[in-house]
């Protein structure tokens, strides 16, 4: 008993000791060394110091602030919430507020984070007070927050609506355009009507935030040096400036000069965030493996539970004629980021290249509810349609992407196609030219070998017009870029037969069937060729009407011949010899 009492004696008198010591404590100077421990990155000194302030001051609101977004750093998402909620402070407190909903969302509970952002507002008060441009801010942020919620929970157009109001709120706020752009949430109209909306002050800073802005929006137009101001100069070496100049060039169909971007920017920052989607689309256009593969061993290395990382794997054994694998690099990017596009389409492409149409389209139609503000999924949905001789569909959808890039080369393509299948050869031959035109031929070295369909397609269009030197110089074209291509071979035969150049014609359809045996349009034709051939031949074509005479040779001169040494008689006449004997 003894014992006991000394014990409890012995706390009685700690505590009384502690109490005492507590009135000349310091409290600012625990509240400076836990921001200064937050700023270092030492998020557990910060919360063990923060809830010990926190009970020094019995639960004053900053400073259990302090204690949730420490909880918070430390990822313990759902405690910050508790720390908040259970003292209802997200009732009487915006930041509170915004801490707690943030911390629900970080913790998946998108429910629960709406309705405590949904809170009525009279409810809620700020703790101190804030200047006009602060509480826009503040604005903006909640709306930044709302967006992210309703697009975790697969509601794209509340989510737009959110990041535009954030957007309209503070003209800084990048996240909000960046969520609209990357994303693609909107289509082409809308991204110029935002950009068209955002604030014009004519303060300096403002007119630069549009400025760049505008580099990412107009990712259709021609490619351009960013135009800024003497002082402004050094921005055109930044990196995300170079990067939307790549998307550009991508855009384009200029995969050189993308390629020369992406590499420059990733010399400098090799896991550019932006610039590695274009770069990875980029070594699939110029189907550099080798580059991808030591690219996407690096990313998974680095950060396996990224998106981008598995992406680059797909595409490196899709690019492989792998499809079964990269499907399933493919899918595990969806898991990872369900809003990332191009993961969506890749896995669109590995299941067309096998004809498993339903499948693809599935695919792409994903990928169009992603990317309203993209012309790729039209196309390929468009393609689709196509294959299955849905024309009047398949033109619909090339019409919309047409509407987002008018210039580009592959619509134009495909819309030739369609009317040439419609039997409109002067409309296809109209889109097929622009098509060309669009490549920029002049500017480059060579033709890349993918375009061979289109001169191809042209040379089509103009032997439907009877335009027979002209469809001869496509198709003539198209076999500098793909010379061992069967069908370009057939073509050119075609042509020759419609001339009527029969023997030009059995040469080239000879040749088709020489890299085609079982070409049964090459065999057809080269029978009917050799029949023309031989009805317009003469029989002995080449040997003289009538035989020469010979002089009688004495057989003295005879026998002089025959005892001559072969091997001294000169080649033209033995020749010779067995035609006057033929």
């Amino acid at each position: 008993m003894a014992d006991r009492r000394s014990f409890s004696e012995g706390l009685h008198g700690d505590s009384r000791s502690f109490v005492a010591s507590t009135k000349a404590v310091d409290l600012e100077f625990f509240r400076n060394n836990i921001k200064w421990s937050i700023e270092q990155h030492q998020y557990s000194s910060a919360l063990f110091w923060a809830d010990k302030v926190a009970s020094l001051t019995k639960d004053n609101q900053k400073d259990v602030y302090t204690v949730a977004q420490c909880l918070y750093l430390t990822k313990q998402y759902h405690r910050a919430a508790h720390c908040i909620e259970s003292r209802n402070l997200h009732k009487i407190d915006l930041t509170c507020r915004f801490l707690a909903a943030s911390s629900r969302f970080a913790g998946k509970e998108y429910k629960e984070a709406l309705e405590i952002l949904d809170q009525p507002a009279s409810e809620t008060t700020i703790l101190e007070q804030k200047d006009e441009t602060e509480q826009q801010k503040f604005e903006s942020s909640l709306q930044l927050l709302q967006g992210k919620i309703y697009e975790a929970m697969d509601n794209r157009t509340l989510a737009a609506e959110c990041y535009k109001k954030a957007l309209s709120s503070d003209i800084f706020c990048y996240e909000a355009f960046d969520a609209l752009v990357k994303h693609q949430m909107l289509s082409r109209e809308a991204e110029e009507e935002v950009l068209n909306s955002l604030s014009r002050n004519g303060a300096t800073e403002e007119e630069l935030v549009r400025l760049l802005y505008a580099t990412k929006v107009k990712k259709y137009d021609k490619p351009a040096p960013l135009e800024v101001c003497a002082e402004l100069h050094s921005l055109r070496e930044n990196l995300d400036v170079a990067t939307a100049m790549a998307e550009r060039c991508y855009y384009n169909c200029d995969y050189k000069k993308c390629y020369e971007i992406t590499s420059s920017v990733l010399s400098k920052d090799p896991f550019h965030t932006d610039c590695l989607p274009v770069h990875i689309s980029c070594l699939m256009e110029l189907g550099k493996s080798n580059a991808l593969f030591y690219l996407a061993h690096r990313l998974v290395d680095m950060y396996p539970e990224s998106a981008i990382s598995w992406f680059a794997v797909g595409c490196y054994y899709f690019l492989n004629g792998k499809a079964d694998a990269a499907r399933r690099f493919l899918s595990k990017a969806t898991v990872l980021d369900q809003v990332f596009g191009p993961a969506w389409l890749v896995y669109g492409h590995s299941f067309a290249v096998e004809n498993e149409h339903d499948q693809a389209m599935a695919a792409y139609f994903k990928a169009l509810q992603l990317m309203k503000g993209c012309h790729l999924p039209f196309l390929y949905i468009g393609l689709e349609y196509g294959l299955t001789n849905s024309t009047k569909l398949a033109e619909r959808f090339f019409n919309q992407a047409l509407a987002i890039a008018p210039h580009d080369p592959f619509v134009l393509h495909e819309l030739g196609v369609v009317s040439f299948q419609s039997q409109d050869y002067a409309t296809a031959k109209n889109l097929f030219e622009n098509a060309l035109s669009m490549l920029g031929v002049e500017d480059l070295t060579v033709l890349p070998q993918k375009w061979e369909p289109l001169l191809n397609n042209l040379g089509h269009t103009c032997r439907k017009m009877h335009k027979f030197t002209e469809a001869l110089e496509y198709h003539q074209q198209a076999l500098v870029l793909s010379p061992q291509n069967p069908s370009t071979l057939a073509a050119i035969g075609f042509i020759y037969s419609l001339t009527c150049d029969w023997a030009k014609a059995v040469e080239y359809f000879h040749k088709a069937l020489g890299l085609q045996r079982d070409d049964t349009f090459s065999t057809t034709m080269l029978s009917h060729m050799i029949e023309r051939l031989m009805n317009e031949m003469p029989p002995c074509q080449g040997v003289p009407d009538v035989l020469p005479e010979y002089s009688s040779t004495s057989d003295s001169q005879v026998n002089e011949f025959l005892d001559t040494d072969p091997s001294s008689t000169t080649c033209p006449s033995l020749e010779f010899e067995m035609e006057g004997n033929d």
